[in-house]
């Protein structure tokens, strides 16, 4: 269940309901694995929309398994999702966002 004020995003993979939220380990380890110069960087990319599909299944990943679910990479490459791959997208980006921004300013 989705809880914007615990920076909590709900997403639809492979028909069930699972939560993407950031912590702070999993955005440490995003940050190391795409290289990112910091997270200022990182939120710029999905801000400004100049992310790559790489940096997004980074994203994505980091976001599940910090709601908990313990998956890897390759996993979520095959997975489909629910509303398509655009709602992921959005879903991320808005999981990202909350982190950093109280639900209510968050975009």
């Amino acid at each position: 269940m989705e809880n914007p004020w615990a920076a909590e995003v709900s997403l639809g993979v492979n028909g069930e309901e699972k939560t993407l939220r950031l912590t702070l380990g999993v955005l440490a380890e995003l940050e190391a694995e795409l290289g990112a110069e910091s997270l200022v960087d990182l939120i710029s990319r999905f801000e400004g929309g100049s992310y790559r599909a790489n940096d997004l299944l980074g994203l994505i990943t980091a976001g599940l398994r910090g709601g908990g679910w313990e998956i890897g990479r390759a996993e979520i490459a095959n997975a489909r999702f629910d509303l398509g791959l655009g709602d992921a997208a959005a879903k991320a980006a808005r999981a990202l966002a909350l982190s950093f921004a109280p639900p209510d300013q968050a975009g």
